[in-house]
């Protein structure tokens, strides 16, 4: 709900922007979006999906952005670690909406492609349909677990390297081990901490890129 309202927020200012600073230039919070929307118009609904890239575009900039807020939400300590974007379930969803917009909006060359790829014998059919349609699901299911893993491995290795100080004082036993121990850990986490702010848009960028390819293939003409 949190990433949710952040994403109004920041939506619904940078509209009223385009409003008030119509045949301007951009400021505020329209300044700060407006880069990110063409990066994922420019970058990468157009050369993904081709001419009808218009029609997916809402939904590319929403997971975009609703997975890289989620990200950045999980790198702050004091909000108790909110990381939603290494939830399963979340991405578990996200992964299904995207299957389901490519299933939606396929031709008939996509499905066709699967029941009866070309250029195949007849007697290699029966054992790449299975291989084809298994590809279909597969794919969304890539997404989810591409998505959980790296986000939350790197919530882990923080996590292994915090407990190393606990490890290494022995319940106070150790005091002097444990401090030198804490002064590695620390600046390895500071270190952990600005590697996972390129992760966090890195990740967001893939899951809406691999989105984009799929709705191109969906919607690819046939060439003959």
């Amino acid at each position: 709900l949190l990433g949710t309202i952040l994403m109004f927020w920041f939506f619904v200012s940078a509209a009223r922007g385009y409003k008030k600073n119509r045949g301007h230039a951009p400021k505020g919070m329209q300044s700060l979006l407006e880069p990110l929307i063409l990066f994922v118009r420019d970058e990468v609904a157009k050369p993904s999906i081709g001419a009808h890239y218009g029609r997916f575009m809402p939904f590319l900039l929403t997971v975009f952005f609703f997975i890289w807020i989620g990200n950045m939400l999980g790198l702050i300590p004091f909000l108790g670690g909110i990381n939603f974007s290494g939830n399963i379930a979340v991405t578990l969803v996200l992964a299904i909406f995207t299957f389901v917009i490519t299933s939606a909006s396929a031709n008939k060359g996509y499905w066709m492609h699967i029941v009866a790829p070309p250029g195949v014998p007849l007697w290699l059919l029966p054992i790449m349909i299975p291989i084809e349609i298994l590809g279909v699901f597969s794919k969304p299911f890539v997404l989810m677990l591409r998505l959980f893993a790296n986000i939350t491995a790197g919530h882990i290795i923080l996590l292994a390297f915090t407990s190393l100080i606990f490890v290494f004082s022995d319940g106070g036993n150790a005091v002097g081990t444990g401090l030198g121990v804490s002064i590695g850990t620390t600046l390895f986490s500071v270190f952990m901490t600005f590697l996972e702010l390129l992760v966090a848009f890195l990740q967001a960028y893939v899951f809406t890129l691999l989105s984009a390819l799929y709705f191109g293939m969906a919607t690819e003409e046939a060439h003959h």
